[in-house]
């Protein structure tokens, strides 16, 4: 197989879209993004890097709360429009219907099968972007997409991000963790 070079940049090949949500000035906003992963199992943390200048910042800063909200396919034009406009220029507090959990100050999207409390536990400047790291206080989802009391991946159809274009779930091509049992060495 022939390998080229193609610089340095932040690429990895998919990535979940969600939208960030955070009071800001007491009313809920979301933003999109696709920089959000997991960062520790116990105690649960998840992260998302957001470029400084976002409007959503402010909100996150001054609660010390987020919500990362997982929307469907269904829901890829609303999730779009919130990475389009800015908090700064549009009241997009209408675009979902808000609702709160536990913390009381990170606003949950009502239409999202998956939502996600989160207390900041630390942020990190990166340059460009800063990296918020928030314990998993409380997951929020919808019954329909459960599977054995758990998010079903299927059921949720999330928006998968890569290179500018959004994708639906694929099919399944194995199982974690017993996949690779059947590897024979060459």
């Amino acid at each position: 197989m022939e390998k080229r070079t193609v610089g340095p940049m932040p690429y990895m090949s998919v990535m979940p879209t969600v939208l960030v949500g955070a009071n800001v000035k007491g009313k809920p906003n979301y933003m999109t993004a696709a920089w959000a992963t997991v960062a520790c199992m116990a105690p649960p943390m998840v992260c998302v890097a957001l470029n400084k200048e976002r409007y959503t910042v402010k909100g996150i800063e001054e609660n010390g709360t987020y919500s990362l909200n997982v929307p469907s396919v269904k829901q890829v034009v609303e999730a779009d429009h919130c990475g389009l406009v800015s908090g700064t220029n549009e009241d997009k507090s209408k675009v979902f219907r808000s609702y709160y959990g536990t913390l009381k100050t990170a606003p949950l999207a009502e239409e999202c099968p998956v939502n996600i409390e989160c207390r900041l536990f630390k942020s990190v400047d990166c340059g460009s972007h800063r990296l918020y790291i928030g314990e998993v206080v409380e997951i929020h989802a919808d019954t329909s997409c459960l599977t054995d009391g758990k998010p079903d991946i299927a059921k949720i159809n999330p928006i998968i991000y890569a290179q500018a274009t959004y994708f639906g779930v694929g099919r399944q091509v194995g199982n974690a963790f017993s996949a690779g049992k059947g590897y024979r060495k060459k």
